[in-house]
């Protein structure tokens, strides 16, 4: 270890720089490494003093910084001899110690000592003065290489007619630059990776509570054409009022999003309004526009937008053609943009969320600070990282790093990701951004209390014996992998289940479920789902025969198209929801099950009327197959259970008794949802994935190997 005498060597006191033409000599650098043990001397004074300053930090990332490129050029040298050169490595050890030291006092300065912590522009201004002072004239920064973006190519595009009309009548349409967007500064927080712990801080940091920013009370209660609004509505609806433009609204289904939307676009001027929404509701949005705030024209886009009236304050367009409209989207001059069931992005690989995100980011160059709401009651289905691709939406983070405002209240906790104190700060922080979650416990108590029931049906013997020995097959294939791993162990290790090598395997059985030989959990499912769809839909009969009007749901086609059948043999009056209908087809349905006396069940797919679909007409329903995620289920059930309803809400789910069933029941009853957990607060320590299948499939592994081990 080198003492201050070794490090603080005589100096030279020559500031000027060298000839830039001149390839400096080892002796005209000589004076760099006393600039260096002068500065190393001052992070460390600055460390004991506990001010690890802005100042202090720069200093050290770029001490760091020379201090490698130094050795390396020490190394090198071949004008230099050996003695020289022991010389000069030993300072630059000494130095290297003192950085350590200084670092260990202070944890938050380490990341700032590797090659990869990113450099800031007052890194690179104090690392220029350095070498100046030094005597070396630093070499000019090179230009960073512009890789083309690979962007995928375009559907066609095209642009209604009534596009090219709004344009002609409105030709000088400016960018609002009044809000120039800042880059993020980091100061204690430098060189850390901060999107990973604020994804953490929703899982780890829990408090009780929902996540839900503070709301202001409202000045108001009612909306413009008169309708009462509930308190919680006309809270966020105020918070636009006073200016906040950036919302997820994650309130549980069923307490009017749809509305809070409207209305929040109404108090901040947001029009024109884009919506995008799945195709199932497009026709609802319209409606909802007329309700609650008329004197405001919707416009729906069909296809590839012939009829659409581009002169309407709201354009309602669903993601699936997206594609071929993004080009007129992006340029009209949107003052809000509102996503519908925004779980529907989470997936930043998939076309509809870069398309979304495409028009966000264009949105907020053009208009500065836009109405920005992601609506769902799920934005969480299996991962905490689906979180990202709607904070990205709202502006709140890019790919890499928080925006600027994030950034501010991040640092001002005074503390780092290596502190257990600032999950909860900065799980407060991001909820602070515009976060809305309410539950109906706790705003809207005058909506009936909802159960779930689940009736045990016994199925076809020939069936059940099909379907068990489809099972064993499944379990028997799981468990030769399992063996043959085994087989590689000595025969001193641990003889327990192997959890980890159990998780592969049941996960490697999900993500081959297309190819293989054999039968899988999917196909499994599927068929328990054909074998009980008979018995499903005749529950469905007795029940609209005692109680009226049904809601029945399915996963299948094959399902939906026995139960209708079944209840028409029943003598009942049954419409669908499926995939394949246009929006007008569903919303016929709809409005048929909701104000025809004679129509008793409404038959439905979990996809294609699990979001956006309102069925309170109906106080009962039978979900035929049970969902993979408790998401799915929540979804499908709320399409009942919602503001409007006034009757207790019953949810009867059949279940094939001894099979794979009765386990997906229990995991769905069992495991807490990630919504649970980082949005409504509350506490638990189960995984952060939601996947029921590769759980389902994992306990029917460990329970074949712990089964087999019993005397």
């Amino acid at each position: 270890m080198a003492d201050a005498a070794t490090i603080d060597a005589p100096q030279t006191d020559s500031t000027e720089p060298s000839d830039a033409s001149t390839e400096p000599t080892s002796r005209d650098r000589d004076a760099l490494i006393p600039q260096l043990a002068r500065a190393v001397r001052q992070v460390e004074a600055g460390v004991k003093r506990g001010a690890a300053s802005r100042s202090t930090r720069v200093k050290l990332q770029v001490v760091a910084q020379l201090a490698r490129e130094e050795r390396a050029r020490v190394k090198g040298d071949a004008a230099l001899t050996p003695a020289e050169r022991a010389e000069d490595l030993k300072r630059l050890d000494g130095i290297a110690v003192i950085l350590a030291k200084a670092a260990s006092r202070e944890p938050t300065l380490l990341p700032l000592l590797g090659e990869g912590a990113p450099v800031t522009d007052a890194v690179k201004e104090r690392k220029r003065e350095m070498l100046l002072a030094a005597g070396i004239e630093p070499e000019p920064e090179p230009e960073a290489a512009k890789e083309p973006e690979a962007k995928e190519p375009l559907a066609p595009q095209v642009v209604p007619p009534s596009v090219h009309r709004v344009s002609l009548a409105n030709p000088f349409l400016e960018p609002d630059l009044t809000h120039v967007r800042r880059k993020p500064e980091r100061d204690r927080l430098a060189g850390f990776d901060l999107l990973s712990p604020l994804y953490l801080s929703f899982e780890v940091a829990a408090d009780g509570k929902p996540a839900c920013m503070p709301l202001p009370e409202p000045k108001q209660h009612v909306a413009p054409g008169g309708k009462e609004l509930m308190h919680h509505q006309a809270q966020l609806v105020q918070a636009a009022r006073d200016g906040h433009r950036s919302f997820l609204l994650a309130d549980e289904p069923g307490l009017g999003k749809t509305a809070q939307a409207l209305l929040a676009a109404q108090a901040a001027d947001a029009f024109p309004l884009l919506v995008v929404a799945p195709s199932v509701v497009k026709i609802n949005w319209a409606r909802e526009t007329e309700r609650w705030v008329p004197g405001r024209r919707a416009a729906v886009v069909q296809g590839d937008g012939d009829e659409l009236d581009a002169f309407a304050d709201v354009v309602i367009v669903n993601y699936e053609v997206l594609d071929r409209h993004l080009g007129w989207l992006e340029r009209f001059g949107f003052r809000g943009m509102v996503v519908d069931e925004a779980h529907f992005i989470k997936n930043t690989r998939s076309k509809r969320s870069r398309h979304v995100l495409q028009i966000a980011t264009a949105m907020r160059e053009r208009v500065g600070n836009p109405l920005l709401m992601a609506l769902t009651g799920t934005p969480l289905i299996n991962d905490i990282e689906d979180f990202g691709a709607i904070w990205r939406f709202l502006g709140w983070i890019d790919q890499k790093e928080p925006n600027a405002e994030l950034t501010d209240d991040l640092e001002q906790i005074g503390l780092t990701p290596m502190d257990r104190g600032f999950y909860p700060a900065a799980r407060r922080a991001v909820i602070d951004m515009g976060i809305v979650r309410r539950r109906k416990i706790d705003v809207a108590s005058d909506i009936p209390a909802r159960r779930i029931a689940d009736i045990p049906v016994e199925l076809d013997d020939s069936e059940v014996r099909s379907i068990r020995a489809a099972e064993r097959e499944l379990v028997d294939r799981m468990l030769r992998r399992y063996d043959a791993a085994m087989l590689q162990r000595t025969a001193d290790e641990d003889a327990s289940v192997d959890d980890e090598l159990v998780h592969r395997i049941a996960r490697g059985e999900i993500e081959t479920q297309e190819g293989g030989t054999g039968e899988n959990v999917f196909a499994l499912a599927r068929r328990i789902g054909r074998a009980k769809a008979d018995l499903a839909a005749d529950y469905a009969a007795q029940l609209a025969h005692s109680v009226g009007k049904v809601v029945f749901f399915a996963k299948h086609i094959d399902v939906l198209d026995t139960a209708e059948a079944t209840l028409e043999r029943a003598g009942l009056k049954t419409v669908s929801i499926r995939g394949d209908q246009t929006p007008t087809q569903r919303q016929k349905a709809i409005d048929a099950f909701t104000n025809d006396d004679s129509v008793q069940v409404i038959v439905c797919s979990l996809m294609a009327a699990g979001v956006g679909v309102n069925l309170q007409a109906a106080a009962d329903m039978v979900l035929a197959e049970l969902s993979w995620t408790d998401a799915e289920q929540t979804q499908a059930i709320d399409r009942i259970h919602r503001i409007g309803q006034q009757m207790p809400v019953t949810v009867w789910r059949i279940l094939a008794a001894q099979t794979i069933d009765t386990r997906i029941a229990e995991l769905l009853d069992t495991k807490a949802g990630l919504v649970g957990r980082a949005i409504d607060g509350a506490a638990g320590d189960e995984p952060t994935s939601g996947d029921l299948r590769l759980a389902a499939v994992e306990g029917m592994l460990r329970d074949a190997i712990v089964a087999r081990s019993r005397p």
